[in-house]
């Protein structure tokens, strides 16, 4: 069986359990995904499955992908991902997998995505810092203070917290409940919150334990 799925985060609500608890989930969209490609130990060294996800218009598909979707059924597709399955020789070129025939309900799963990009951040965004006094003349409010190491080694050490690019990157949140799944809309719901903003790409994998 595929360990993964493609899909896309569209927004956060809640649902209520037959016990009447509250719980938070994160509506993603999951699928179709279809195979374009199949790998296999004899040829590339190792077993999975490449599958494509949402539609693309032919126009924006460059020659050498066009001949690669061909192969598949000749459909374009935005997103590209490989997922390690058990046995390739059970899938075919163009076949489409749903989100009901790879997960179920109270199924646990691993879900990466890039997170949403906050720019330049100082110390006390980025880090957490506590920042300095507010009081008494001080003028170090938000700054992170001494990062030398005085004459010995006299150099910053490769590491140190300091400003720069906060968010923007890939971050996998493990352990994640399937609340539910509806298969007629693609949809599942997943219990808390998966990276990413609204309508970004994410990948869905079966955990390996």
């Amino acid at each position: 069986m595929c360990k993964g799925l493609l899909g896309r985060k569209l927004r956060m609500t809640g649902v209520f359990s037959p016990e009447g608890e509250y719980i938070p989930v994160t509506v993603v969209e999951v699928g179709p995904c279809v195979v374009t490609q199949i790998k296999t130990e004899e040829t590339d060294g190792y077993n999975a499955l490449q599958v494509g996800f949402l539609e693309k218009k032919a126009k924006r598909v460059n020659k050498p992908l066009a001949g690669h979707f061909r192969k598949s059924g000749g459909v374009g597709y935005a997103f590209l991902r490989e997922f390690p399955v058990d046995d390739p020789s059970s899938y075919k070129l163009g076949q489409t997998l749903t989100v009901d025939s790879i997960f179920q309900k109270g199924d646990r799963v691993n879900v990466s995505g890039l997170s949403k990009g906050r720019g330049f951040a100082g110390v006390m965004k980025r880090w957490g810092f506590r920042g300095g006094r507010e009081t008494h003349g001080s003028t170090s409010h938000r700054v992170p203070g001494s990062i030398g190491c005085s004459a010995s080694p006299s150099k910053v050490i490769k590491g140190r917290k300091l400003p720069g690019h906060l968010g923007n990157k890939r971050v996998t949140v493990r352990n994640l409940k399937i609340v539910d799944i509806y298969p007629e809309q693609n949809l599942m719901l997943l219990k808390g919150a998966v990276p990413g903003s609204s309508s970004g790409l994410i990948e869905i994998r079966k955990p390996k334990f």
